[in-house]
This record gives C-alpha cells, sequence and structure tokens, in this order.
C-alpha cells in the first residue's frame, strides 16, 4: 500500500508514482549541496546529530521528531510540485488523438485500398501486359476459404472453434455461389471467406461430391456487397493443347491472390480422389504452374482468362506439401454438370447397380478379369435382373457370383472401366451388362437406379464414382 506522503500523476492510461525515498535518492545523487545532503541523510539516520547529544533524552527526542517531520513535509511538498511539473510536460509532449494506441479505441482503422496503376506499354511487353490486365481482371473473383474446426479442450472440456486448414474458391455467377474443392471444406464446422476487399463473410456449404473433389458454397453477406461480386468466366477443357499457356490464382500458403504461370504439360491424366472408393477423376489436366497449398479451389485460366480448370492436387514425391512442377486441376467440362446438379439438387445424382463388388486383390488372386459381383442386395436393380452374387453351397464351398466384363459393349477389367462407363450415364438407363456365369458369356439387361447416399463407401451399393 502506498504510504501517505506518496502521490500519483495520472497521464492517460498510464501512473506516475513519487516516494519520499526516491526523491532523497535523486535529491542526494544531484548534489544540491553537501550542508543540505547531510542534513537529509540524518533525518533517515538512527544516530542522533552532534547538537542533539548535548540535549537531555526527553528534549532529544522531541528534536528529532520535528526534524523528522519537517523534512517528510519539505518532501512531500517537493513531491507534489514534481508531480505537477511532469503531468504538464507530458500533457504537452503528448502525441495526437492519430497516433492513440488502437487498442483502447472502439473504431477499426480503415482498410488501404490500393489501386493497382495500369501497365505501361512503354516499360512492359505485351506479353507482360496481358499477364497484368489478366490478373486484375480476374482476381476479384477469387477468394479465400478458411476451414474452421470445433476441438475440445482436454483441461476445460470446452468446445472451441479453431482453424483447420485454408484453401482457394471462386465465384460461379452473380448469386453468391462459390465453387471449390470438397477436400477445402471437408469437416468443417464454420466456414468463413475473405474477399477481394478484405472482408470475411461466413459461408453455408450447399453440396459436395466426395468423389469429384467439388463443392458449391452459399456466400452469406449484405445485398450490397453480393451485386459486389464477379463471377469467373467459363472456357472449355476439351479443346486443350500441350504447351498452350495457363495461369494459376489462389492463395497458396495463406499468401492471397497469387499468380503462377505454366503451360498444359499433359491432358487426359486420371487422379484418384482420397478414400475407401478410389474414384478416378478422368480427363484431369496436368500443368507445370506452381501450385501449393492453399492453391486447391482456385482457378486455372487460358491466355484470355477464361476458367478451364480446378486446381486440386500436386504430384509431391518429398511428401512436403510443396510444389514439384506437376500439378493437376479438374477439367471444366467435368465440373459444370457437377455444379448444375448441386444447385438444382442439392447433390450429384449418381445411377447404381446395385451390386457389392470384390476387392481388386481377390480377382488378382482367383485369376480372374472383370468384376467379381459378392452381392446383389434385394431390391437392387441388379437383383431385379438376375444378377448372382458370390455364396457358399451345403458342403461349404465357394461358389463364385456373376464376373462382369462390359456395359454396352465397353470392356469391363478393372474398377475404374466401371466407374469411367457409369459416369457417362444417368438413373434410369437401360444398360446391356456382358457378365461370366458358371464359365459362360452371358448378356442381361438392366435399368439403373439411383444412388440415394452420396457418401456410400465402395463395399455397400456401388454407384459410379
Amino acid at each position: 500500500m502506498l504510504g501517505a506522503c506518496q502521490h500519483i500523476a495520472s497521464i492517460g492510461t498510464s501512473r506516475v508514482v513519487f516516494s519520499p525515498l526516491v526523491l532523497r535518492q535523486r535529491y542526494i545523487a544531484h548534489g544540491r549541496g553537501t550542508a543540505r545532503s547531510s542534513r537529509v541523510s540524518r533525518l533517515y539516520s538512527d544516530t542522533p546529530s552532534c547538537n542533539s547529544a548535548r540535549q537531555t533524552p526527553g528534549k532529544r527526542q522531541q528534536h528529532v521528531q520535528k526534524q523528522v517531520a519537517a523534512g517528510w513535509q519539505k518532501l512531500c511538498n517537493a513531491a507534489v510540485g514534481g508531480a505537477a511539473l511532469l503531468s504538464v510536460m507530458l500533457s504537452t509532449a503528448a502525441p495526437p488523438a492519430a497516433y492513440a494506441d488502437p487498442f483502447f479505441t472502439n473504431s477499426k482503422p480503415p482498410l488501404q485500398k490500393m489501386k493497382a496503376p495500369e501497365p505501361d506499354s512503354n516499360d512492359l511487353s505485351a506479353e507482360e501486359v496481358a499477364s497484368v490486365k489478366l490478373f486484375q481482371l480476374n482476381t476479384p473473383s477469387v477468394v479465400n476459404i478458411s476451414n474452421i474446426g470445433v476441438r475440445q479442450d482436454r483441461w476445460s472440456m470446452d468446445a472451441q472453434k479453431v482453424p483447420q486448414g485454408m484453401g482457394s474458391g471462386f465465384f460461379w455467377d452473380d448469386k453468391g455461389h462459390i465453387v471449390t474443392n470438397y477436400h477445402v471444406i471437408r469437416g468443417a464446422a464454420d466456414i468463413k471467406v475473405a474477399l477481394i476487399d478484405q472482408s470475411v463473410w461466413s459461408a453455408q456449404l450447399i453440396g459436395g461430391d466426395p468423389d469429384k473433389d467439388i463443392a458449391v458454397l452459399q456466400l452469406e453477406c449484405e445485398t450490397s456487397k453480393m451485386q459486389e461480386t464477379k463471377p469467373i468466366s467459363l472456357g472449355q477443357s476439351s479443346n486443350l493443347l500441350v504447351g498452350q499457356k495457363v495461369y494459376a490464382i489462389g492463395n497458396p500458403f495463406g499468401l492471397d491472390h497469387t499468380l503462377t504461370q505454366g503451360i498444359v504439360s499433359g491432358v487426359g491424366r486420371e487422379l484418384n480422389t482420397p478414400g475407401a472408393r478410389g474414384v478416378p477423376i478422368r480427363n484431369v489436366i496436368q500443368t507445370d504452374a506452381a501450385i501449393n497449398p492453399g492453391n486447391s479451389g482456385g482457378v486455372l485460366l487460358d491466355s484470355r482468362g477464361r476458367l478451364i480448370g480446378i486446381n486440386t492436387a500436386i504430384a509431391d514425391p518429398t511428401g512436403r506439401g510443396a510444389s514439384s512442377g506437376v500439378g493437376f486441376a479438374i477439367p471444366v467440362d467435368s465440373v459444370k454438370g457437377l455444379v448444375e446438379q448441386i444447385l438444382k439438387f442439392g447433390r450429384v445424382i449418381r445411377p447404381v447397380l446395385g451390386i457389392t463388388i470384390a476387392p481388386p486383390q481377390t480377382v488378382r488372386q482367383l485369376g480372374l478379369e472383370g468384376i467379381l459381383v459378392l452381392e446383389a442386395p434385394a431390391g437392387s436393380p441388379a437383383n431385379q435382373a438376375g444378377i448372382k452374387g458370390t455364396f457358399r453351397d451345403n458342403s461349404g464351398r465357394l461358389v463364385l457370383g456373376d464376373i462382369l466384363t462390359g456395359i454396352n459393349g465397353k470392356a469391363i477389367k478393372l474398377q475404374k472401366d466401371l466407374f469411367a462407363a457409369l459416369d457417362d450415364l444417368k438413373p434410369g438407363d437401360k444398360v446391356d451388362l456382358d457378365i461370366v456365369r458358371e464359365g459362360k458369356q452371358e448378356q442381361v439387361s438392366v435399368t439403373l437406379g439411383e444412388r440415394a447416399d452420396p457418401s456410400a463407401s465402395a463395399t455397400a451399393t456401388i454407384g459410379p464414382d
């Protein structure tokens, strides 16, 4: 607790405390005269002065008490004067209100809006001018997406929201629909979207397709802000040529709106999505444009600024998540149909055969070529068409079910062939299945059903992907 003679000078949010002991030390240190320094020193000494030695004990004690009281009074007066002087000095030297500490103000500092200069054809080449304009025109269409998860604190057991990852996305239309990769928002309890003006808004998942790694979000913002959004210009991926220039825009490593340039390194690639089903994405675009973590869901553009693919994966032999010059993008021709279904139905509607198939390694061990049917559940399209599954007879011997070898004349050797064949079909289509039953070739007609649960695994009802 402060003593009775301590004084406080309030200066903004700071406090200056003056104690007699500090003043005494400063007084002596500055050497205000030997006699005065000695006298102040004696006020804090237990040894009586020479004059008080000739006095009686009672008078001597009273004399010392008077000297102590007088000294304390002078110190208190000095402290008050010093505090007042220091307050005046600090108040005159205080910075203006514009430099006040922002942590003590309720108002947020305004965002710094940087207007990009127009490219000068005299300083830049024609190719550089085109790249700069492409970036400036398409950057407002690209957004930064944050995946927010919920975790339970191990000590307090409280649920806390924590960031799980970041990615990219882009505006599909002028209604606030954002397209991104499904793995960017997988397992998210909350989704935050940062726009080009650095404003952050929430977004809701409309639907997605984990097998094709596509998701569609709905931006939740003010009407005026929605009118400012700029949809991306759609192109085509079916006519791409190896060697043509491409540009990738995204948010690698959290660095917003980054442009990288490259070429189409290959077309018609096949990329397996993670998961038990192992469904391949066909006609994937390969590019050497730098794609790093955070670029997922970003745009891959042609030289005219039209969307030709969605950046989704990289070949990373090191396992460190860094670009190796081999990146992959989902072709826009495949994305169009998926997004349209999600916007219309809230999910991707896929056809289904209604069979459970054996693992590929089992088929190889048996020396078979095709898809071995383990089960055709009752009520499924395959069961209604008479497809037989694998079972054990009364003697315990394993009786193999039908082996699927073709659909509508297309050869089926592996799982991916089955997925690729069904990918071009829709529920309600009637297909002819080529099967091998008890060593004999047969053909069976099946009317495809609709896959009810898009998250079903490969060990349940089999759909196209």
